[in-house]
């Protein structure tokens, strides 16, 4: 299992869990310095990224892109993919395609999680579901041609009311045709939702290809009440080779909650 943490740049989400907030070239600099293996980025559009000024820092941080997050579709350009609107839903498509190609060119992933939508009075449950799973399938095949999958969140009853629980996220990838889409499982969504996290990584098997390394309390591993144990042999059992990757509050300020994801993350997986 390799290490990741999250760098936002959507001012409009500050405040949340996203653990660097300090710009692109300092927040990849000290996350090179701590060791990390990669970053995940929550970026307001692909317009808003100097590509080639990323590879740039990448590479002098020793550190590789694991993903991008599409989330500022929602919350700064209020895009979604259950949206009743079928412009606003080919929209929200498009700006999908735009991040799976900028994460691409870097064989990084891109992620879906707050773009799902849900369903409201004017879009039913299977309705909206119906229009998520299209969003996937076509996001999917775009994301096959880097040789990537496309990453699919379920997230808590609070924020969405689309899947929730890695076995209803389990459920809609089967639906699919295509392949090419795996699960993100969020430790701090599945504290709300799943019964058994372990178990529900174990259902989840090959289907999952993101962990948001977090903790019950969505501070940095280590400051909340989880227990990782059982947490961590689930992903060996599935034989998990993907990233944990910290999507946290910055508490109590974002480096130190780099230095104590960091900490947590050799302590569990020292045995690698």
């Amino acid at each position: 299992m390799k290490s990741c943490i999250t760098i936002s740049l959507v001012e409009e989400a500050r405040g949340g869990p996203f653990v660097l907030w300090d710009g692109l070239e300092k927040s990849i600099a000290f996350a090179g310095e701590l060791g990390y293996d990669a970053v995940e980025i929550f970026a307001p559009s692909v317009e808003s990224l100097n590509l080639d000024s990323l590879g740039n820092l990448l590479d002098g941080a020793g550190v590789r892109l694991a993903a991008l997050g599409t989330g500022a579709g929602w919350v700064k350009h209020r895009l979604q993919l259950a949206d009743a609107d079928a412009k606003k839903r080919s929209d929200a498509r498009a700006f999908v395609r735009t991040i799976i190609d900028a994460a691409g060119g870097f064989g990084a992933m891109a992620i879906i999680g707050s773009m799902q939508g849900r369903s409201d009075a004017e879009v039913d449950s299977k309705t909206a579901l119906g229009y998520l799973a299209e969003a996937l399938e076509d996001g999917g095949q775009h994301a096959s041609q880097y040789n990537v999958p496309l990453i699919y969140e379920p997230l808590n009853r609070y924020e969405t009311n689309q899947c929730c629980t890695v076995a209803q996220g389990v459920e809609l990838l089967q639906s699919l045709s295509t392949s090419n889409v795996r699960l993100l499982c969020d430790l701090f969504h599945m504290g709300i939702e799943e019964t058994d996290i372990a178990d529900a990584l174990t259902h989840g098997g090959d289907l999952v290809g993101h962990i948001h390394f977090v903790d019950s309390n969505r501070r940095p591993v280590g400051c909340g009440h989880m227990q990782y144990g059982r947490i961590i042999e689930a992903l060996r059992a599935i034989d998990y080779q993907g990233y944990l990757c910290a999507e946290a509050f910055p508490w109590p300020d974002p480096h130190e909650a780099a230095r104590q994801t960091m900490r947590a993350f050799r302590y569990w997986t020292q045995t690698d």
